[in-house]
């Protein structure tokens, strides 16, 4: 027998396996013939994997999501990495919006208040977008790559052994049904036989899946570690961004109450409507700060009388024009109101210079 004979009559059997089986399941679906019931116990088990793909897929896309929200950039990542490329590095959300903060800051000048401010807050968003490329990588590694790992692999594996194990059980459903059509004492014994091979190659491949899925419990087990892996990234994430938010606070807490109201508001208004933790309450509770009421009053008082004071100027101010005046940090310069000026503005004297000076710019002295 040559090869083309012997894959000839290969193929014939196996398209003969193939109909025999198309025959059987259709005549199972049309309640025709009978069906051999899989155990109890494997009929869990089997369950219990379905289940367990299921959530799988759900959480690992969902984490996906959480941590990259773009879906562009997913699908960029996705076809990077079938095509076995590391994906370009771009800025982040966060790291994005840092930049801007920066140069904007430096754009309106690092010397003045809100480009001072600027800036701080832009280092403090890229800091956060470092946490957040940290946390993307590590809950990568420790939490969506195992998830993976199990649909890709583990479960792959017990699909096409659950698939092996229903085609066993067609071909020994398709044997029994044989057997009870033999009518010939030689066609009988033939078909006993060969119900006795496909139910020992049935009960064989029941038992490989059986241990196969008796693994999903193992699988459990290492998700739970990975999960603890996740939830302890998340913890280091947000208190990473916690800290960098309080120390922020803290520098921008520490600017006046002059600076950080607008003084065309009611004197109602709280400076700070940020609500925040007990933890961070206690620690603003230390900044130094001024009553907005008792500002505005103290202006109020200046600007209703034709007497003077004197003010701490808290940051370097260059002036626009001839009529105002530059002012340096720290220095103490004297301040009075002359009657049609805007309300936002005083009239400041160093020694034989004067000229306009932003109230926000200044603390007013008893």
């Amino acid at each position: 027998m040559n090869i083309m004979d012997f894959n000839v009559k290969k193929l014939a059997a196996d398209a003969g396996t193939f109909l025999s089986r198309a025959v059987q399941f259709t005549e199972e679906k049309l309640g025709q013939a009978e069906k051999t019931e899989l155990d109890a116990h494997l009929e869990n088990l089997l369950s219990k994997a379905e289940c367990t793909k299921l959530w799988t897929e759900k959480i690992m896309k969902q984490t996906e999501v959480l941590l990259q929200p773009n879906p562009n950039a997913r699908i960029e990542e996705f076809v990077y990495e079938k095509l076995d490329r590391k994906a370009p590095s771009r800025m982040n959300n966060p790291e994005l919006l840092g930049q801007y903060m920066i140069d904007a800051g430096n754009e309106f000048g690092p010397g003045t208040a809100y480009g001072n401010a600027l800036i701080k807050c832009g280092e403090t968003q890229k800091r956060i977008g470092t946490a957040d490329r940290e946390l993307i990588q590590t809950s990568a590694i420790n939490f969506l790559t195992p998830l993976k790992n199990f649909i890709e692999g583990d479960y792959k594996t017990i699909t096409k052994e659950r698939k092996l194990l229903q085609n066993k059980r067609l071909d020994l459903d398709a044997a029994k049904t044989r057997l009870k059509k033999a009518k010939v004492a030689e066609a009988r014994a033939a078909s006993e036989q060969e119900v006795r091979i496909t139910q020992s190659e049935f009960d064989r491949q029941a038992e490989i899946t059986r241990l196969l899925l008796e693994g999903i419990s193992s699988t459990h087990a290492h998700h739970l570690r990975c999960l603890n892996d996740f939830v302890e990234a998340q913890m280091t994430y947000y208190a990473q961004c916690y800290q960098y938010m309080l120390d922020l606070q803290k520098q921008l807490g520490s600017f006046p109450s002059t600076f950080l109201s607008n003084n065309n508001q009611s004197s109602s208004t709280p400076v700070q409507s940020i609500s925040t933790p007990s933890v961070l309450a206690s620690a603003s509770a230390s900044l130094p700060s001024v009553s907005n009421s008792i500002v505005t009053s103290g202006i109020s008082e200046l600007k209703s009388s034709s007497g003077s004071r004197k003010a701490r100027v808290l940051y370097d101010y260059d002036a626009a024009n001839s009529s105002e005046l530059s002012l340096l940090a720290d220095e103490v310069i004297t301040v009075y109101s002359i009657p049609g000026m805007d309300s936002d503005w005083l009239m400041g004297e160093r020694g034989n210079q004067k000229g306009k000076v932003p109230i926000t710019y200044l603390e007013l002295l008893n």
